[in-house]
């Protein structure tokens, strides 16, 4: 009976040590065998992702998901979701990755894997260009917007006395603010700077050079434990920023290279 259990167990060990690596290649292969890979993203993160007059999601994170697709011999398909419901779609398989300007943090690696970083940013609080408030106690009191789901929002409840919004996007934010029903809202700096630059929004970013998160990796999200799907993304994204594609697409939607 002994010698049997120990050849039983001999199986299983064997079982596991073969199968195991096949078990983490499955989601590439199925993702292969359906011909097309499913990107998430808010859809309403200018310049990263917004809808245009046609109706079509564009923006920097749909050009850098559509190539990274093709690279892969695959068909891209993008999603729109809210941006405080995308980790839960990715675990329960709605879609096979987020490009969509997600921060890589301790707490998001723990239930996803990412690719990349495809770029990297920081933390800004905005403030209408009527107002002279020079630090985050200035901000105490008041009311501050953020998206919903973001690190940014994590940051913004941390802070003692501030009256957090959440929203679900940056065109809602500059909406808020500038009909003062907020009196400041935290976002990356590259969306809030690009606002700015059109000159469609009278808004300012504080000049807080030591706030936490002034400097953010940004990476694409996977579920966890698909060390080939992993692979095969980061080659795609390696070959895009090597031979000039990546800089071309964030000229066109950002103005400038963001890595």
């Amino acid at each position: 009976m002994r010698k049997r259990s120990v050849l039983v167990l001999s199986f299983l060990l064997i079982a596991i040590i073969c199968f195991a690596p096949l078990a983490s290649a499955d989601e590439l292969d199925k993702i292969k065998a359906s011909g097309e890979l499913r990107i998430a993203m808010s859809g309403v993160y200018p310049p990263f992702s917004f809808i245009n007059e046609k109706n079509e999601v564009v923006g920097f994170d749909p050009a850098i998901g559509k190539e990274i697709a093709r690279r892969m011999g695959l068909k891209p398909v993008i999603i729109t979701i809210t941006w405080d419901g995308i980790i839960a779609g990715l675990l329960a398989n709605k879609f096979d990755t987020v490009v969509g300007s997600m921060g890589i943090t301790e707490k998001r690696m723990e239930v996803v894997d990412f690719v990349g970083p495809y770029y990297r940013s920081g933390r800004g609080v905005f403030i209408r260009n009527d107002e002279n408030y020079t630090s985050l106690t200035d901000l105490v009191g008041k009311n501050i917007g953020v998206n919903a789901g973001e690190v940014h929002e994590n940051f913004a409840r941390k802070q003692e006395g501030w009256k957090v919004i959440t929203y679900k996007g940056v065109p809602e934010l500059l909406l808020e603010i500038q009909n003062k029903r907020i009196d400041a809202f935290v976002l990356d700096s590259i969306p809030g700077m690009m606002a700015i630059k059109k000159g469609g929004a009278q808004i300012k970013k504080m000049d807080l050079p030591n706030i936490e998160g002034a400097r953010l990796n940004i990476g694409i999200a996977i579920r966890k434990n698909n060390p080939n799907l992993q692979a095969a993304m980061q080659k795609a994204l390696d070959d895009i920023m090597a031979d000039g594609t990546y800089t071309k697409i964030a000229t066109e939607w950002v103005g400038y290279d963001i890595r």
